[in-house]
């Protein structure tokens, strides 16, 4: 069968998963997480292969560790799927209850956006998190990892495949597709496929975005921000510049640009300095910053530069409204932070950032689905409509509108027989 085909038997079986009930869901889940846990041999042989071959092909070694699937990321998504079991039904939440008129009863409830297809990178663990996602939020999926860990993601997938399966779940509420052709086919399932999630390259998200009629939803890069405000305490603003740098340096919420306020410059850059030379962080600044430390020159893009490496810009600014108009001109509304010890300037910051996230005295590492107790996530969004920032079971679905009436019509109302009444219940 092709891609086309599969996504119109997905859509038969949307509604079918829309209406199961929660416990089956977290019975899905639950039966997941023991298949996992049981065949974890087996993924890891399966990784290992997909790890020796990305070595063999010359893949950066800082990019390597987001292929690998091992102990501790096989726990991290069994807790995450544990978290997720817990969380309420986020299915036939009610959101308006109203009386039009006796006997009128208009209701608005949230349900599954539907079919839902996602590609995302090389990282087997991303494809256990959004699998489980869709379940528990009941939408069918078609998942397309990236080809680097293709052999773990078949793995992963037959095992997650066959696990719902046995909790009784539609067959065709998941679907694995493996090959870039798969990619193009999908692109043209309009109709039959509701929403589109790409995590990658910006221009890989654009692509996507000018070849489908379908929506689409996510982010491209990744430049996240953090200023060092000048009541900052530096000691504690280099923890979290260096957390924020080098904690998981090739995630999208990683801080690639350091924006300090330039009265501290003479204090702060050396100490800066210091500590990202100790981290083994290179730093890149235009001739003002060049002044005050050695630093490589900045890229052709300049500030607008994802590094996903252990390099950082730093620029200086006269205040938190510079820091501000900076971050909102050369960011990429993911995740932004001051460090400060001045509340006013902190909710300046937080009101007139225009990011995903705002944070004050936080690395922006934070910005993720499980930490967040999301029960980790689909992707992170950087738009403004339906869903912004991690994307978890909220964003995953959205409402209708239920009407109830005996036998109502319009003409009465029209022609001022009966009145609406309008009442919330």
């Amino acid at each position: 069968m092709s891609i086309r085909d599969d996504a119109r038997q997905m859509k038969l079986s949307a509604p079918i998963l829309a209406a199961s009930d929660i416990a089956l869901r977290n019975h899905a889940l639950e039966l997941v997480k023991q298949a996992l846990l049981e065949a974890k041999d087996t993924i890891f042989a399966a990784n290992a292969a997909d790890v020796q071959a990305a070595k063999e092909a010359g893949i950066a070694s800082q990019l390597i560790k987001r292929l690998c699937f091992d102990e501790h990321k096989l726990n991290d998504v069994c807790l995450g799927i544990d978290q997720l079991i817990g969380l309420p039904d986020p299915l036939g939440v009610i959101t308006l209850d109203r009386e039009l008129d006796e006997g009128l009863e208009l209701r608005r409830i949230s349900c599954p956006i539907g079919v839902i297809g996602v590609i995302f990178e090389a990282r087997p663990d991303a494809l256990v998190q959004i699998s489980t996602l869709c379940i528990k939020s009941g939408n069918c999926a078609i998942l397309k990892g990236g080809r680097e860990t293709a052999k773990t993601n078949r793995c992963l997938f037959v095992l997650i495949h066959d696990a719902i399966l046995k909790a009784g779940l539609p067959p065709a509420c998941l679907m694995q597709a493996e090959s870039h052709a798969d990619i193009d086919e999908l692109l043209g399932c309009d109709g039959d496929v509701d929403l589109l999630i790409p995590r990658g390259s910006n221009a890989f998200v654009r692509h996507i975005m000018d070849n489908s009629k379908i929506p689409v939803m996510g982010h491209a890069d990744g430049i996240c921000h953090s200023f060092v405000e000048q009541s900052a305490d530096f000691d504690q603003a280099l923890r979290v510049l260096i957390d924020a740098k080098t904690q998981y340096v090739v995630a999208c919420n990683t801080m690639e640009t350091v924006l300090v306020q330039r009265s501290i410059a003479q204090d702060f850059l050396p100490q800066l300095a210091a500590a990202c030379e100790a981290a083994g962080v290179s730093l890149h600044g235009d001739d003002e910053v060049a002044r005050y430390l050695q630093v490589k020159p900045l890229g052709a893009d300049g500030y607008a530069h994802e590094y996903l490496a252990l390099e950082l810009s730093v620029k200086l600014v006269k205040d938190t409204e510079e820091a501000i108009e900076h971050i909102n001109r050369y960011g990429s509304h993911h995740t932004d932070a001051i460090l400060t010890r001045n509340e006013s300037e902190a909710n300046k910051f937080l009101q007139m950032v225009d990011s995903a996230g705002v944070y004050v005295n936080a690395s922006t590492r934070f910005a993720d689905g499980y930490r967040y107790g999301f029960g980790a996530e689909v992707g992170i969004s950087t738009g403004k409509i339906h869903a912004r920032g991690p994307v978890g079971l909220e964003g995953l679905v959205t409402y209708k509108y239920l009407l109830q009436g005996q036998n109502h019509i319009v003409s009465d109302y029209a022609s001022g027989k009966r009145q609406f009444t309008h009442r919330n219940l």
